[in-house]
């Protein structure tokens, strides 16, 4: 498993609970920030996957 995969895992998860903590304490920028984060989380990981295939498609 490619590491971007785990990384992008990681942001994303910090990213949607900085959102969640931006709703509910009504912190616009808290909570846009972690819809970005969120968002580089999943290319992030989709980064990763791309790269695992292709380690795949290699062998």
């Amino acid at each position: 498993m490619d590491k971007n995969r785990v990384k992008g895992a990681v942001k994303e998860a910090s990213g949607s609970i900085k959102e969640a903590a931006g709703k509910l304490t009504g912190n616009d920028k808290l909570r846009v920030e972690g819809a970005v984060e969120k968002a580089e989380g999943k290319i992030q990981s989709q980064i990763g996957k791309a790269t695992d295939a292709i380690r795949k498609t290699l062998r």
